[in-house]
């Protein structure tokens, strides 16, 4: 007899290599924070909608199509996207994917970001800029979770294979890409210090 893995869902790692990646990043901190100083706009959205942290979503979410150094960014991570629509073996002969939303983040202690999908995207993910030592990781489930109708419980220690939930760290300068089906979610930020983070979206339609 033979267990075989079907259907796997697959979550890329990356990081952002090239020469200069430490002063991009720096310079994207400072226009990160620089937007929540101006985005009165975003600011108020947030209050409603992500308490205690502030999110350019509503307000200002194609950044790439603003700010020279987010473009710069989206340039570098053309080629991780490409790469790993390469591993799940889209055909992209004849039309590309291109990055359609691109925002900011900023969690201060204690801020959550609820499960959620992102709809209308192929390939979604997040950049790191900013991580202070203890900060929330990315939580993704398993997305036949709503299906174990009647399965018994999980053993205590699991193989990461049968996990119904699985947390990737945040690390400056680095990212994670997923099909933009999967839900994730943040937990609450533990430490004082801002967790700052870019989010994306590619889009192939």
């Amino acid at each position: 007899m033979s267990v075989r893995r079907f259907f796997p869902t697959l979550i890329y790692q990356g990081k952002l290599r090239q020469r200069g990646w430490q002063d991009l990043n720096a310079q994207l901190l400072r226009e990160c924070r620089q937007l929540r100083a101006d985005d009165a706009g975003g600011r108020r959205w947030s209050a409603r909608n992500y308490p205690g942290g502030y999110t350019s979503y509503d307000s200002a979410s194609r950044m790439h199509e603003i700010s020279p150094t987010f473009a710069s960014l989206q340039q570098r991570l053309d080629r991780h996207v490409l790469e790993f629509a390469r591993r799940l073996q889209f055909d992209l002969r004849h039309r590309r994917l291109s990055m359609t939303d691109c925002w900011v983040n900023i969690m201060a202690r204690n801020v959550v970001h609820g499960l959620h999908l992102h709809p209308l995207a192929t390939i979604s993910g997040t950049y790191y800029v900013k991580t202070p030592p203890g900060c929330s990781a990315l939580k993704f489930e398993d997305p036949r979770l709503e299906r174990f109708m009647a399965a018994p419980p999980r053993r205590a220690r699991l193989q990461r294979d049968n996990q119904t939930w699985v947390s990737i760290g945040a690390q400056a300068g680095a990212l994670i890409l997923f099909e933009s089906w999967l839900r994730h979610e943040v937990a609450a930020n533990p430490v004082r210090a801002e967790r700052v983070s870019i989010s994306f979206n590619y889009g192939w339609f």
